[in-house]
């Protein structure tokens, strides 16, 4: 297993009482230094401008790579750059970028990337939900066009429903995306009739679901759709804000829940993908929470 991260990660600060604050990263180095020390970490590169651009507009980069920011900038009520926020978001994107190259070449078959900010709800032309570039779609881009694989899935089990990942392959076969989410919350997208070209399968959560359900709803409906899929690779939009103890929602499930899942995709990965998995930080801001469920999500992946 690789560990890909880098410093300029943890400068992006979107101020105080933001909930996607530098300790959430800090706690994700800690744990992962103690218990996974003995694996090989990598520093994240840049990301190239041309991988950028694959999934987003040219105005959104130019947008994000401002540096002359004074201060804080609000690209919407949720969502705020400081000057340190643009070398960040190059880092997180170019870690997934690294970590598709370390997977297909042979490195390792599987692959964390410990960045932030997060990147499933930024779309084509809009950085929001906390979210600059769409880290987890700059990596399947990537995957399809530079090592030529027709069929690249992106499972998604953050809380909030990856808008952004599912408009941007929403026509594009060779990306099929599979998500469980919580009803009724930000960003109010990812309904099951939600079918692109037949690449997008969603399963709506109601609040207060636990993990039964949600083992449950996986292991019936999106394990399976997944599984005909065949992927040839299988990239992870790791959200732990599903837990019981998150400020941000209420599914209510636990750390055995994401270990559980991880497991199963493992399996999965290994029956399609030649054991392929990159893994990437997104959602979770109860700090205990998170360290705990990030533990056990890296647990399950060497």
């Amino acid at each position: 297993m690789i560990i890909f991260t880098h410093p300029a990660c943890l400068a992006h600060d979107p101020g105080p009482e933001h909930p996607e604050r530098p300790a959430r990263l800090e706690v994700v180095l800690e744990v992962l230094r103690r218990e996974h020390g003995d694996v090989e970490w990598r520093e994240a590169p840049i990301a190239k401008l041309g991988d950028l651009r694959r999934v987003h507009d040219e105005a959104l980069v130019n947008e994000v790579l401002e540096t002359d920011v004074a201060g804080y900038r609000m690209l919407d009520p949720d969502t705020v750059m400081c000057a340190a926020s643009p070398a960040a978001a190059l880092r997180a994107a170019g870690a997934g970028v690294a970590a598709v190259d370390a997977v297909m070449n042979g490195d390792t078959s599987t692959a964390f990337c410990a960045v932030r900010p997060p990147g499933h709800h930024a779309t084509s032309g809009t950085a929001m939900g906390f979210c600059l570039f769409n880290n987890i779609a700059v990596a399947a881009a990537y995957a399809c066009d530079r090592h030529g694989l027709e069929r690249v899935a992106v499972v998604d089990f953050d809380v909030h429903h990856g808008n952004g990942t599912q408009a941007i392959f929403y026509n594009d076969p060779r990306v099929a995306y599979f998500s469980s989410h919580e009803s009724g919350i930000y960003p109010h997208s990812g309904a099951p009739y939600e079918r692109g070209a037949g690449n997008v399968f969603n399963a709506l959560l109601p609040p207060g679901s636990g993990g039964f359900r949600f083992q449950n709803t996986w292991a019936d409906e999106l394990l399976p759709a997944l599984d005909d899929f065949k992927p040839q690779l299988l990239l992870i939009s790791a959200g732990f804000d599903a837990h019981m103890r998150d400020p941000l929602a209420d599914l209510m499930l636990e750390t055995e829940d994401f270990g559980w899942l991880t497991r199963q995709l493992r399996t999965l990965a290994q029956r399609h993908a030649g054991g392929r998995v990159v893994s990437m930080l997104e959602g979770g801001y109860d700090l205990d929470a998170l360290r705990d469920s990030v533990a056990a999500h890296v647990d399950e992946l060497r």
